[in-house]
């Protein structure tokens, strides 16, 4: 029986290693998937694919492991693994996704992303977004020395902590109407996000909006199978 699988934000690092086992033990018992969907943050931070971790090397193992059984896998960059490439996702088959795109769920053109472009209301951190983006900013960074972008992640990461403990918890969700806005303009009227660790289906007057849960001591993902779509939630 054929399935599609949505997973984000397990903030893997090599401290997580009970998230990371308790991925690997999710997706042998999902053998009969046929498409994975990793909605970004699947990395606490990620440094660039000539990344020599042992963290980066067991992912792409169990990866292949997974794509050899048939499955195909898609990546869509997040706020911790922007840096992303194509050249570690080549390592198992593994496809790059736009910031948003568009596939069938359910027989449905839907919207997936990460979900943090939907933060409109957290223009601090759109600026930043805007700032990691940029090619220049990131061709200056992938060639720095791994240790130096190491220490230069772990900065990052300290400072974001900083400064969403700074900040109002409805800053940090989504907008409504740049969520509306997003719908009509790709013309769906179902959209699958991460990145704001509320796990949730909110009914629209424009259909549907499915936010995937971040992994602690439980997972999440969203299961299409038979034409129908479950939030599932799970220990690791």
């Amino acid at each position: 029986m054929s399935q599609t699988l949505f997973i984000s934000d397990l903030h893997l690092s090599e401290d997580t290693t009970a998230i990371e086992q308790g991925l690997y033990r999710f997706l042998e018992r999902e053998a009969h998937t046929s498409r994975l969907f990793l909605l970004g943050d699947i990395f606490e931070a990620w440094i660039g694919d000539d990344d020599t971790s042992d963290l980066a090397l067991r992912f792409a193992e169990a990866m292949t492991s997974v794509a050899d059984r048939g499955t195909e896998i898609y990546f869509t960059r997040g706020n911790r693994d922007f840096l992303m490439g194509c050249d570690y996702l080549e390592r198992f088959g593994g496809q790059l996704l736009d910031d948003i795109t568009v596939i069938s769920v359910c027989d449905q053109p839907t919207v997936i992303m990460h979900g943090d472009l939907l933060c409109s209301d957290d223009t601090d951190y759109l600026q930043f977004r805007a700032l990691v983006h940029n090619p220049d900013w990131q061709r200056d960074v992938l060639s720095k020395p791994l240790a130096e972008r190491r220490a230069l992640a772990k900065q990052l990461r300290t400072m974001s902590s900083e400064a969403s403990s700074n900040k109002a918890e409805d800053i940090m969700d989504v907008n409504a109407s740049t969520v509306a806005a997003t719908m009509s303009q790709y013309g769906v009227q179902r959209l699958i996000h991460g990145h704001t660790h509320r796990p949730a289906r909110h009914p629209l007057d424009a259909g549907e909006r499915i936010v995937l849960g971040d992994w602690t001591d439980m997972g999440w993902c969203l299961r299409e199978r038979d034409n129908q779509l479950l939030l599932e939630q799970f220990p690791t």
